[in-house]
């Protein structure tokens, strides 16, 4: 185990740890903060690029993760903290026993095209806890990517990377400009279906066994004109009670399912 502590806020490295709190911090860096036990586990089994594991010197590092062939090969990956390190780098009231720092990946956009293609693209949804929570439903249906269009939440904003709940690891997601992209996509003979109460057909009805792509907007707005634009065709999901919509996560989770079902 590596015997580097950092006790104070103003070491060097605790300040570059504190300022992956801010995205233009991450932007810069390519690297972004991941939180918590399961998260850490996560990356490093799932091979992401992890340079710098913080743990809390006064808990020790968490059993779960002193077994891990990934540390045990590079121990000096390992970082001790104070506590008052600990809550300056982390955005939870109540700071985590441990955190990494992991470099952005480098997702290809050929990932988005395969054969049968499922992909989620989402268009100006700004809440993380929806899209952290559309990338963990994507991930469970097995869907292929989550593209995540402009105005939508920055995917390393700490709130998003906790709400995937380490999903962010098992499938490609991708940031890029949705105009571009979706023309693209045409061009390969993907469908695209976007959610819209104009001219909409029930998202049962609809063939989900065909690459297609599920386009979602904001709950507030929806999708923006010119996205919308762009779809193939149109659904919804009935509802029968008197609620008058589902938030777009849950909304996602519906119509992905439905796909699932229809695919076997």
């Amino acid at each position: 185990m590596s015997d580097l502590e950092v006790t104070s806020v103003q070491n060097a490295r605790a300040k570059g740890w504190a300022s992956l709190l801010d995205k233009k911090h991450r932007d810069r860096s390519g690297q972004f903060l991941v939180e918590g036990i399961h998260l850490v586990k996560e990356a490093l089994e799932c091979g992401a690029q992890v340079e710098t594991i913080v743990y809390d010197g006064e808990r020790g590092l968490p059993l779960e993760l002193q077994q891990l062939p990934a540390l045990i090969a590079f121990p000096e990956l390992l970082v001790s903290a104070s506590t008052v390190v600990m809550a300056k780098c982390t955005g939870t009231d109540s700071p985590p026993p441990v955190f990494a720092v992991v470099a952005k990946p480098v997702v290809e956009e050929t990932a988005l095209f395969r054969e049968q293609s499922l992909v989620v693209v989402l268009d100006g949804v700004r809440d993380p806890g929806n899209v952290g929570t559309i990338i963990r439903s994507a991930d469970a249906v097995g869907a292929d990517a989550v593209v995540l269009g402009r105005g939508c939440v920055d995917l390393y904003n700490p709130k998003t990377v906790r709400s995937t709940m380490g999903s962010l690891f098992h499938l490609p997601v991708i940031e890029a400009d949705l105009l571009e992209l979706l023309p693209k996509a045409q061009e390969r003979g993907i469908r695209l279906a976007a959610t819209s109460l104009q001219s909409a057909v029930s998202c049962y009805d609809c063939d989900w066994t065909s690459a297609t792509w599920l386009l979602m907007g904001s709950e507030s707005d929806g999708l923006s004109p010119e996205v919308l634009e762009l779809a193939d065709q149109s659904v919804i999901i009935p509802i029968r009670g008197r609620a008058e919509s589902l938030n777009v996560a849950m909304a996602a989770t519906v119509i992905l399912y439905e796909a699932l079902r229809q695919r076997g």
